[in-house]
């Protein structure tokens, strides 16, 4: 299977990583945070947010496809969502003290920007927040897929 994304949509990546292991008082709430976000995400599509996974560990990560980078920062300044308040706990409580760390990427990506595969897989990443279609014929490859999507882009 590949994923059909027609539209442009921002790819945000954010996650912590645990320094101070030992300083369990410090990263369980930045830990928690994030879950508590992607529940409230969910709730409200009309925020723009599409889809996300979130894998833990030491350094935990959640990856979130967003309609818009207009989307994604206006959710982060709104006083009354989640994100703000936990940010101000982040600055707050952990500052630079360097007990959690804390990261995140974005990118805008166009129609025509990406190709997936998926294989033996539910519906993933970019599958997930977009449609699932057939790998055959002119998307056998990762070559023609990528072809395919940038022609549609012309």
């Amino acid at each position: 299977m590949t994923a059909r994304f027609d539209s442009p949509f921002c790819l945000f990546l954010i996650g912590m990583r645990i320094n101070r292991p030992l300083k369990i008082q410090k990263w369980l709430p930045v830990f928690f945070a994030m879950p508590r976000m992607l529940e409230e995400l969910y709730r409200h599509p009309e925020l723009g947010f599409i889809s996300g996974h979130l894998w833990f560990g030491r350094t935990t990560l959640a990856l979130q496809y967003w309609r818009s980078f207009e989307a994604l920062t206006s959710y982060a300044k709104q006083s009354d969502l989640a994100h703000l308040p936990a940010w101000a706990r982040f600055s707050r409580n952990i500052g630079n003290s360097g007990d959690v760390g804390i990261w995140h990427e974005t990118y805008l990506i166009s129609h025509g920007d990406f190709e997936t595969i998926y294989h033996n897989m539910p519906a993933f990443g970019l599958g997930k927040a977009g449609q699932l279609v057939e790998a055959i014929g002119h998307r056998e490859s990762a070559s023609k897929r990528i072809r395919l999507s940038n022609e549609a882009h012309q």
